[in-house]
């Protein structure tokens, strides 16, 4: 790893090492371990709620902890998951040293490690959504030749008792700074730990929602993350949920990744930021221009939105955020910076360039390539999400794309330079296809596009058919039109998934 690289890398084991965490090896933590005093190793994964399990391990000798670090552990596989049979429950977890931190927040000096799950015969478990995910990137990669980054925007709010002093305008609080927003050094703090445990964070800001009811605050914030590798990105967003509730648990106040929490205020979204690669160079532009690879991406996306929506929107209260005139989408297009669009392409400094130098006189400017910028984002998602499983869905999507005949002419068709919500572009509006309404609908979405996730073995059919059931299980058909001006109700069914994802 390059010495600037590593020099300000807040990873106390990145440090101590000197290497990358993807180099890391088992004697690399052995004496990270030994020679820092670490009494405790946490194993951690991803069960079938998306939160992260635990199991602790009280370092009793050096052949105690290489143990730990070599066989990883057995664990209940039908308490985790839903799909899998208590007859044949029996599962290992297995470290994977590259996820390795020094746990932020306990007294008792540990190492926590992310596992990956495997089968009785000691091979990846294929129904596990990591797994799954693996398998997509890897059939994207021999099928294409190119490689998938995500990044994802992890949107949530705090509650807390409604002051008198200093209150942001409701819903006007978008980068609002202190002291009109209360928890601007709560989410420093986050931030904070979650680049100690390797995540790599764009920045952080407070959100457009802010607003009171039933005296108390309800204040949105949000923590962009940079593009990474599929699967590290995937691990750094389940832990980086893990931080900030632990967080909201140490300062005592409430936190929520909810898609909505009441009719007419900002739900929380999950949106995901996308790029190809290929050979360590991204191919979103070409001659300064979003390239036809990242068209066919688009077109990918937008045939399989409709399922996605199984993965990235799990709840019924995802349902109540994707409705008209919000800037969540309802409607199946594409964009360029358009806020209600389903797929949006970000500016992408491609026309805008020596800002810098405008801005500062004195700076000596030379051109600089900006095409690594460039993303192509899916808004529809919340923070219901089964990470895992969306991003693998979005990674068959891309392939789907790429692979699809006519992939350039079906962008072009479902893209909008319109403002969606006049009434004089109604007409264009009716013609483009909708996102489903809830989540039985979603199911069967899923139901009629499942062929396409298990095209080259990624999805398995019993992980799909699960998905299904806990869907349609909801029962929510007509909840939306329910609960329209049903305030209480509406509540009652917040409440009901609080802590979702």
């Amino acid at each position: 790893m390059e010495k600037n690289l590593i020099s300000l890398n807040p990873n106390s084991i990145v440090q101590f090492l000197q290497k990358a965490a993807e180099d890391f090896s088992k004697n690399d933590i052995i004496r990270y371990v030994t020679e820092n005093n670490i009494k405790m190793i946490n194993l951690r994964y991803v069960g079938g709620d998306y939160r992260l399990k635990t199991l602790n391990f009280a370092i009793q000798n050096q052949h105690h902890l290489d143990q730990i670090l070599t066989f990883g552990e057995r664990v209940d596989g039908s308490s985790l998951f839903s799909h899998i049979e208590t007859g044949s429950s029996d599962l290992y977890v297995i470290p994977k040293y590259r996820t390795a931190f020094l746990n932020p927040f306990s007294e008792i000096p540990a190492v926590d490690i992310l596992c990956s799950y495997f089968n009785k015969d000691g091979e990846p478990l294929a129904s596990s959504p990591e797994n799954i995910l693996i398998n997509a990137h890897e059939v994207l990669k021999k099928q294409t030749g190119y490689e998938f980054e995500v990044m994802g925007e992890l949107e949530y709010y705090l509650i807390s008792p409604t002051e008198t002093l200093f209150n942001a305008t409701d819903q006007k609080a978008y980068h609002e700074s202190g002291p009109f927003v209360k928890w601007e050094e709560f989410r420093a703090e986050a931030m904070m730990a979650i680049t100690q445990t390797g995540g790599q964070i764009k920045y952080g800001h407070s959100e457009v929602g802010n607003f009171t009811m039933n005296g108390l605050n309800y204040e949105q914030n949000e923590i962009e993350f940079t593009p990474a590798k599929l699967e590290n990105a995937a691990d750094q967003l389940y832990i980086a949920k893990w931080i900030l509730r632990k967080l909201a648990h140490k300062h005592n106040v409430n936190l929520t990744f909810a898609p909505k929490i009441t009719a007419g205020k900002a739900g929380s979204g999950f949106h995901i930021h996308t790029k190809l690669t290929k050979n360590g160079k991204s191919v979103m532009l070409e001659n300064g221009k979003l390239s036809n690879v990242a068209k066919k991406v688009i077109a990918g996306y937008l045939t399989l939105a409709p399922s996605l929506t199984a993965f990235g929107n799990t709840n019924p209260t995802s349902y109540f955020r994707l409705v008209p005139h919000q800037e969540a989408p309802t409607n199946i297009c594409w964009g360029d910076r358009n806020r209600s669009v389903l797929v949006r392409v970000p500016l992408g400094w491609t026309s805008a360039k020596n800002m810098i130098c405008k801005a500062n006189p004195l700076e000596i400017c030379s051109e600089a390539d900006f095409s690594e910028k460039q993303t192509v984002e899916f808004r529809c998602p919340d923070g219901s999400a089964d990470i895992y499983l969306l991003l693998a869905g979005l990674t068959v999507a891309a392939r789907h794309g790429i692979e699809m005949p006519d992939a350039i002419e079906y962008a072009e068709h479902r893209y909008v330079d319109i403002n969606i919500f006049e009434e004089k572009n109604k007409e264009k509006v009716d013609s483009l296809s909708k996102l489903p309404v809830s989540c039985f609908d979603s199911a069967i979405q899923l139901e009629n596009q499942t062929e396409l996730y298990l095209k080259y073995d990624v999805f398995t059919k019993s992980m799909i058919d699960g998905v299904v059931k806990k869907l349609k299980s909801y029962q929510d058909e007509s909840l939306r039109q329910k609960l329209h001006s049903d305030k209480e109700g509406m509540l009652q069914l917040v409440n009901s998934y609080f802590h979702c994802g």
